[in-house]
């Protein structure tokens, strides 16, 4: 029997892409935020470890480090010490390389542009004003529009069902393994970037289907890497 022939790659219908970090440069600013915020409450953690977990969200990122065991009474002042902190470099936000032109890029070749963020209301609306691609982006999510974030795909779930489109018919951008994690856990192809600070090889090894420098360096090939 004549086995049948492997489908053609096919282009998605929307590209969901992480904000912090994979289109805007925060993901150090954040490390900072985060640091200072921990010191105040007596906690001393090494930048390089809250780095690794910067892609979490504040549900979660504090029983990472800290340990779930712990008081937790402060956690609530800790995630708005770090809100405050962050909140200094809001007017001073820069994108990655080539983010804004990868947007457009995607929105010009007739895909939807969805921005799958897990992040508060006013820190998204800083986001976006960095981006400046309104135009553009068809619909994105904030931290109140899931129960659980990354690694958890709540995020990807919820900007899947505003888009219409399913987990078949789209591809993830983000800048970290949780990104990654969360886009599997739905079978959802992940484009990684190391613009975030996370190297190839643990992308890779977190799952991305691809790796590329920056969203420069995507849209370069950015016809190959949408196919599916």
């Amino acid at each position: 029997m004549t086995e049948p022939a492997p489908s053609a790659p096919r282009t998605p219908g929307a590209v969901l892409f992480d904000v912090d970090g994979t289109l805007v440069d925060t993901v150090y600013l954040h490390c900072v935020a985060w640091w200072r915020a921990l010191r105040q409450f007596d906690h001393d953690v090494e930048t390089a470890r809250i780095h690794r977990a910067i892609g979490m969200g504040s549900d979660r990122i504090l029983d990472h480090l800290l340990g779930s065991d712990r008081d937790k009474s402060a956690d609530d002042e800790i995630r708005t010490a770090h809100s405050t902190l962050f909140g200094v470099y809001w007017d001073s936000l820069r994108t990655t390389p080539g983010a804004r032109d990868v947007l457009f890029a995607v929105h010009d070749r007739g895909l939807r542009v969805v921005l799958a963020s897990s992040a508060a209301a006013p820190e998204l609306k800083a986001l976006r004003r960095a981006l400046d691609a309104e135009s553009v982006i068809d619909t994105a999510t904030g931290s109140a529009d899931a129960e659980a974030s990354k690694p958890a795909p709540d995020i990807v779930q919820v900007a899947l069902k505003r888009s219409g489109l399913q987990a078949d018919e789209v591809i993830f951008v983000g800048d970290s393994v949780w990104d990654v994690k969360a886009a599997n856990a739905l079978d959802i192809p992940c484009i990684g970037l190391t613009c975030g600070g996370i190297s190839e090889a643990e992308l890779r090894d977190a799952g991305a289907a691809r790796v590329y420098a920056n969203p420069r360096a995507l849209l370069g090939e950015l016809d190959v890497a949408l196919k599916r």
